[in-house]
C-alpha cells in the first residue's frame, strides 16, 4: 500500500509538472505569438480553465506529499519527500500571493476592457511561473530520487 502511495504520488505531480513545463515553454509562446486579440483570449481562455483545475492539484499533491511522509517517517527517504513537500507549499503561496491576483484579472479580461499595462501584468506572471515551475521541478526530482 505504500508503494501504491508513492507511485500514485510522483506520477500525479509529474504530471502536474509536465502541464507547468507545457504551459511556460509551449502554450505561452504560441499565445504570445498570436496576433495580439487571439493571444489575449487565449491567455484569459486558458487562466479560467486551469485557474479552476490547478488549485486542486496543487493542495492535492501537497496533501499526498504529506501523507507519504507521515506514513514513511521511518523510510529511507523521508527528508527528501519533506523537502518536496515544502517546496510544493511555497509553490502554494506563490500562486496564492504571485500569481492567481495576476490571473484573476486576467481570466475576466477581453479586448474591450483589458487595462493599458495587460501585457507588463501578463510578462509578470511568466515570470513568476517559471520560478513556480522550477520550484515544482524541484520537488519532483526529490520525490523521484526518495523512491531510489
Amino acid at each position: 500500500m505504500f508503494n501504491a502511495l508513492e507511485v500514485v504520488t510522483t506520477v500525479i505531480i509529474g504530471v502536474m509538472v509536465g502541464v507547468e513545463f507545457s504551459v511556460a515553454f509551449v502554450m505561452n509562446p504560441i499565445l504570445n505569438a498570436l496576433p495580439e486579440d487571439s493571444g489575449q483570449l487565449g491567455h484569459a481562455h486558458g487562466g479560467r480553465m486551469l485557474g479552476a483545475v490547478m488549485p486542486v492539484w496543487y493542495i492535492g499533491s501537497l496533501v499526498l506529499v504529506a501523507v507519504w511522509a507521515i506514513a514513511g517517517w521511518r523510510h529511507h527517504g523521508t527528508g527528501l519527500v519533506v523537502t518536496a513537500g515544502a517546496l510544493l507549499m511555497l509553490s502554494v503561496i506563490m500562486s496564492i500571493l504571485l500569481l492567481v491576483p495576476i490571473n484573476n484579472r486576467n481570466k475576466t479580461w477581453t479586448p474591450d476592457n483589458r487595462p493599458a499595462d495587460w501585457k507588463q501584468q501578463m510578462n509578470r506572471w511568466e515570470r513568476f511561473h517559471y520560478v513556480r515551475v522550477a520550484v515544482i521541478i524541484a520537488a519532483f526530482a526529490l520525490l523521484v530520487a526518495a523512491l531510489t
